[in-house]
């Protein structure tokens, strides 16, 4: 699995299992809602380590950009709202800036 598909894949985990907690609490669901919640922040966390990266704190950052933009496309195929252009231009930074830390050259 390459770095970019194990964020994206940690990216729509995390973004799954926090929506479990935010159905629960925000939405009046039931609180079963948190297992599955459970079970993705978990394969959350094992994808994370799945990014080829020398250091946690690296993977981490890289992922953080990789983040927004997944959570944009929630926005528009879960919850129907549809990013307006400054959402994307500001993915459109982090998926760069995300590129520049896990890519970057160095000694």
């Amino acid at each position: 699995m390459g770095s970019f598909a194990a964020a994206v894949g940690a990216a729509l985990a995390e973004i799954a299992g926090c929506y479990a907690v935010w159905a629960w609490l925000r939405l009046g669901r039931s609180p079963l809602w948190l297992v599955p919640g459970a079970a993705s922040l978990a394969l959350f966390a094992f994808l994370l380590t799945k990014i080829d990266a020398p250091a946690a704190g690296r993977a981490y950052a890289a992922y953080g950009g990789v983040y927004v933009a997944v959570s944009l496309l929630w926005l528009l195929v879960v919850e129907r709202v549809r990013p307006d252009r400054w959402d994307l231009m500001g993915a459109v930074l982090c998926i760069a800036g995300a590129g520049v830390i896990l890519f970057a050259p160095r000694g």
